[in-house]
């Protein structure tokens, strides 16, 4: 086995499945009780175990409104369930808890003490996605504001967080539409994630904790299969639990409802039992309560869960404030998604479905925020196809040839591919994978059919370095082609500008490859690309012969030649150069590739030519982990680049192009 250094961070790791009780034993030799998932009663829920046998294994549940049932499954997976009736709030924040103690003495002083309670060492084993979404939540409720609850603060410091990626959903889950999971992303407030697959699990640290814990296991490094298994489960149960709640702007859709009448007919068939707050791992509601001796000389007062559904939790000295079930109903709700962003800055729900679940008379939340704040109509998005399911899959792919571009740039040249991942359109990227290294995302720049592709890649990071230095016969992990390319049908009968500068030349490629085929169906080709000098410039043969060939209207400019100095970079003296040239834009599709700022100058020079936003489109970058619109990294406004670009027409992206931050 190959041991992570201690203390390391990242990279991806393989458990067995035999070694899973090392794990445990790690842990209980560090003076934790383990806090896992077990069956009790018939239930799934969160109990202290010691053994790997303790857990579920080959269980799984059943979840439907108002329903909860275990199943037997197929395999012998222990995480293959969804949540169940209780959390880990228990645990971070007990259902009773002593705070304080109160005397009397000669039956008149009183004195008080807090009572310290014995702080276990805990370690929560299985912790979901919108669980981690939860304790956070909880972290900002209890330890972001200008009071600190204690008791909060040392539990959750004292405990170990093992989470678990979802593999597997209930009809009642919409994590998907809280933004909560299913998958873990990087930061999420683990110590160490697991992925479970049939012979074992993948594991990463979140946490120099983690890290340490990770490095006495008995793992080895991840292989790409292994690796890509993990992200596919995911990615499918994403697909599984889709989008069912949405939940931009219900904030103000909500809270201008207060008087809607649906408020009164869920009250009919609420009980007002309090079962989702008490489920619910972020509802926080308590009382106190006092525990007296029999001389009733000492009282130990009790912080207690409480529920804003309890008849009287409202009730004060002139009357109670939410005397009617449809106050309390409505309380919880507006509280849960609109005002709680006023206290905390977040929603105050994850998506993890319990509070539809084990409502007794399965009042599903989500169907009531549709009825009562119904989603305004989503703006206009492009329409793509979907992308073929076979290119969702890794392949291996052979280096062939390899021809360094510029200093920092080399294409490679792959072949062993099959027909799904070699036609592919001009602006289309593939994810390229090593082990123990992330995937990248890279642009084609051409297609070699029947069986290659060619790569420009710059080495910007240790994993581009990692690729552009492997030798001739090494292989890579090639998914894809994915995403949404350069629309060349637009420019048919149509003058067509290309503008891009340094190695945007590259995606840009194809699209020139298929203006060449389909030479007869345009009018003029220009083509403005600039860099920073003329070393950084990618095919300077290709491009001095399409232009002696009169292919294109090329003109080329480098900043040390033009603009030395000026500090301006190379997307201006391309800026300068459409500006300067002597053509009219009127009937001209663009195709613009470079950095937004550059881009957005272009696309103003573009609008002085005549080129209006609706004939520009533009290639977006964003840091992308898995180039299906999973894992969120590449959001931007209401746009996943990998998903929804990275070719987008300018008048779609609307105000977030160019918008800092977004």
């Amino acid at each position: 086995m190959l041991t992570p250094p201690a203390g390391a961070m990242g990279g991806a790791w393989f458990l067995p499945r035999a070694e899973l009780q090392t794990l445990l034993d790690l842990l209980q030799a560090d003076g934790r009780k383990v806090i896992g998932p077990t069956v009790v009663d018939g239930a799934i829920v969160c109990e202290e175990i010691r053994r790997v046998d303790e857990l579920p294994r080959g269980i799984g549940d059943e979840q439907a409104p108002g329903k909860y049932r275990l199943t037997r499954r197929q395999d012998e997976r222990v995480f293959s369930h969804v949540v169940g009736p209780t959390s880990w709030k228990r645990y971070t924040y007990p259902p009773r808890v002593p705070t304080s103690t109160a005397r009397h003495a000669d039956g008149a002083v009183v004195s008080f003490r807090p009572v310290t309670p014995e702080i276990p060492k805990l370690a929560f084993v299985g912790v979901r996605a919108c669980e981690l979404a939860a304790l956070a939540i909880q972290d900002r409720v209890f330890l972001g504001g200008p009071y600190i609850e204690t008791d909060f603060q040392q539990r959750r410091r004292a405990a170990l967080v093992i989470a678990v990626q979802c593999t597997t959903s209930a009809s009642t889950c919409f994590c998907t539409s809280m933004g909560t999971g299913p998958e873990i992303k990087a930061g999420a407030g683990h110590d160490l994630a697991l992925t479970e697959l049939d012979d074992g699990f993948v594991l990463e640290a979140g946490t120099p904790a983690g890290a340490e814990l990770l490095a006495k296991l008995p793992v080895s490094a991840a292989n790409l299969d292994h690796s890509v298994a993990a992200v596919q489960a995911v990615a499918a149960n994403r697909t599984r639990i889709g989008q069912p709640l949405q939940t931009a702007g219900l904030r103000d859709r909500l809270l201008a409802q207060l008087e809607h009448p649906r408020w009164a007919e869920v009250a009919n068939r609420c009980l007002s039992c309090g079962n989702c707050t008490l489920a619910c791992p972020t509802c926080f509601c308590t009382s106190v309560e006092r525990v007296t001796d029999l001389a009733g000389s000492e009282a130990v007062n009790e912080r207690v869960w409480d529920s804003c559904f309890s008849p009287g939790f409202a009730k004060v000295a002139g009357g109670d404030f939410r005397s009617q079930p449809k106050h309390r109903y409505r309380q919880w709700l507006t509280h849960k998604f609109a005002s709680w962003w006023d206290q905390f800055g977040s929603s105050g729900c994850t998506g993890c479905g319990r509070c539809i679940t084990f409502c007794p008379v399965g009042i599903d939340v989500r169907e009531e925020l549709k009825a009562i704040a119904p989603a305004q109509p989503r703006p206009d998005v492009p329409k793509f196809e979907p992308i073929a399911d076979d290119r969702q899959a890794y392949a291996t792919a052979r280096i062939v040839a390899r021809h360094a571009e510029t200093h920092d740039t080399t294409t490679l040249q792959l072949a062993g591919l099959d027909a799904a991942h070699t036609d592919g359109g001009p602006g289309q990227f593939v994810m390229v994978a090593l082990p123990n290294h992330p995937a990248a995302a890279i642009s084609v720049s051409r297609y070699l059919k029947p069986d290659g592709l060619l790569l420009t890649i710059r080495a910007a990071g240790p994993a581009t370095k990692a690729i552009v230095e492997l030798p001739v016969g090494a292989t890579v992990g090639i998914r894809g082609p994915v995403g949404i390319g350069w629309p060349h049908e637009p420019a048919y009968g149509k003058d067509v500008v290309v503008v891009t500068g340094g190695t945007g030349l590259a995606p840009l490629r194809p699209l020139l490859d298929r203006f060449i085929a389909e030479r007869a169906k345009f009018g003029a080709i220009r083509l403005f690309y600039g860099a920073r000098t003329a070393a950084d410039m990618l095919f300077t043969e290709e491009l001095e012969r399409w232009d002696r060939d009169g292919v294109f209207d090329i003109t080329c400019r480098w900043l040390a030649r033009h603009q030395a100095g000026t500090g301006g970079g190379a997307g201006r003296s391309t800026v300068s150069a459409i500006h300067h040239a002597s053509w009219d834009g009127a009937n001209a599709v663009a195709y613009v590739c470079g950095p937004e700022r550059m881009m957005e100058a272009t696309t103003i020079a573009l609008a002085g030519r005549g080129v209006t936003r609706d004939r520009v489109y533009v290639t977006l970058e964003r840091h992308m982990e898995c180039g299906l619109g999973f894992c969120g990294h590449c959001q931007m406004g209401r746009f996943f680049i990998c998903r929804d670009g990275p070719v987008f027409r300018l008048s779609d992206l609307g105000d977030v192009f160019g918008r800092e931050g977004v």
